[in-house]
């Protein structure tokens, strides 16, 4: 008999439990929402300097400052402020440093970009007589990784010292990447199936739409998105393409399959994290886990191992799109508006399936790491990514045309896609396009590059 984990909570006794808890994300269509995350680098203005945790105007002091001027409540780890949580929303640190909003799931991309607007205006606010700012790249365009600060978060430590042992990019894409994700909502074990696949071969088309870390150290990095690039040599146990999603009857129960392959991180009892890296969830469902002998999982457990995987789309109760880089304001709008549009509108999910459907496991891999490469220059099935991403955003457009979301000015959600259209049209990344303006125009003075990039 299985000793009661620590926290009291039910343990889990079936993977039917496992699968269970996925299959209870399903919604009825009015139900669904829109739940947007973004990351940005915090950089001190005087010294373009990454901005360490501690000190007079460090990380601690940001979040107490935003906490008083927005409301919201501290979430604490032992001594140490390490986010935030108010309003169905909440801000968190990455490994090093950067600022994530976890938006709240809202109805329509209006709303979620006026959350966006407003949780950039307070952070203005806070940060501005502080000298601090932030930057909205997917890859700290001059620092090294040694510059990067290390937040007092247990997970992270556990997790830096397994990543070498799987990739060696891994640290980089701990302390030095920044993305803009967008969490979706499914009705049915067969319309998650279908937008998991859809939106799973098409998320190299939003690398290339969203590619913006054309630098590495001051340098051209040789990469449209070298963020995306860095996840190719991270963590294969974790990480890609995921290609039995295509397969026939793909459904919730595979997706557990999967998760049980994947080595755990960690277990959390008591508020500490108990280091389980390179364990198997399967021993932890038998009682066997080595960090915890006895011990079976609770639902909790399951929830924080499912956020250890990380797929170009990863599965938890929804459905989180994984592939753009961090960018200019509008952009973080963007993303939600581009997947919503394809998505979330029936005729857009069954077109936007025509465009990908007859590309081969081969050619999606391909795509995967051509598109961080050359970005929009990239090939699939004889065609330019320009190409497909052309296509893909008319048929966005139409849906978000068919949900007709009006907004307090706008007819629909449209207006949304406008930043992605133009760079689409040009056939130029705004990482190529910044990794030139630094090299050229601005001759490499990295002043003039934050002074462009920073919200």
């Amino acid at each position: 008999m299985s000793k009661e984990p620590a926290n009291a909570a039910p343990v889990i006794e079936s993977k039917d439990q496992l699968t269970a808890y996925l299959a209870s994300g399903c919604k009825a269509k009015d139900k669904w929402r829109i739940g947007t995350e973004h990351e940005k680098f915090v950089f001190c203005k005087t010294n373009l300097r990454p901005v360490p945790y501690e000190g007079e105007n460090g990380i601690r002091a940001i979040l107490e400052a935003l906490g008083r001027e927005t409301g919201w409540d501290l979430v604490m780890e032992g001594d140490h402020p390490i986010g935030l949580k108010g309003e169905g929303a909440s801000v968190s640190l990455e490994p090093g440093g950067q600022f994530e909003l976890s938006g709240a799931p809202l109805t329509d991309v209006h709303k979620t970009c006026d959350e966006v607007h407003r949780h950039l205006d307070a952070v203005k606010r806070v940060c501005d007589p502080m000298g601090v700012a932030f930057l909205g790249m997917g890859f700290a365009p001059t620092w090294t990784r040694g510059e990067a600060p290390l937040m007092p978060k247990a997970r992270y430590d556990i997790m830096r010292a397994y990543m070498p042992k799987k990739g060696s990019l891994g640290l980089d894409m701990m302390h030095r990447t920044c993305t803009v994700q967008v969490n979706l909502d499914f009705s049915s074990e067969q319309d998650m199936a279908a937008k998991f696949r859809t939106s799973l071969a098409l998320q190299p088309i939003a690398t290339a739409l969203f590619a913006n870390s054309g630098l590495y150290e001051g340098k051209p990095s040789g990469y449209a998105s070298y963020r995306a690039h860095i996840w190719t040599d991270t963590d294969p146990d974790r990480t890609g393409l995921l290609d039995f999603v295509f397969d026939d009857g793909f459904g919730f129960e595979r997706y557990v399959d999967y998760m049980l392959n994947v080595p755990m991180y960690f277990v959390r009892r008591n508020g500490e994290y108990i280091d389980a890296s390179g364990q198997s969830f399967r021993d932890f469902l038998k009682g066997e886990l080595p960090a915890l002998p006895g011990e079976k999982p609770t639902m909790e457990d399951w929830e924080d191992h499912l956020s250890t995987a990380f797929p170009e789309v990863r599965l938890k109760t929804f459905l989180e799109m994984r592939g753009a880089d961090g960018g200019p304001w509008s952009r973080i709008c963007a993303l939600p508006a581009f997947w919503v549009g394809l998505l979330y509108d029936d005729k857009a999910l069954a077109a936007a399936w025509d465009v990908a459907k007859a590309w081969t496991t081969e050619e999606r891999e391909n795509l995967r790491n051509d598109a961080a490469k050359y970005g929009l220059k990239a090939k699939v099935g004889g065609r330019t990514v320009q190409d497909v991403a052309l296509e893909v955003l008319a048929i966005s457009r139409e849906g978000l045309k068919r949900r007709a979301c009006r907004g307090k000015i706008d007819a629909d959600e449209t207006g949304f896609l406008v930043p992605l259209q133009k760079i689409a049209e040009s056939g130029v990344t705004i990482g190529e396009y910044t990794a030139d303006l630094f090299m050229n125009e601005y001759n490499q003075d990295a002043s003039r590059l934050f002074e462009e990039c920073k919200y």
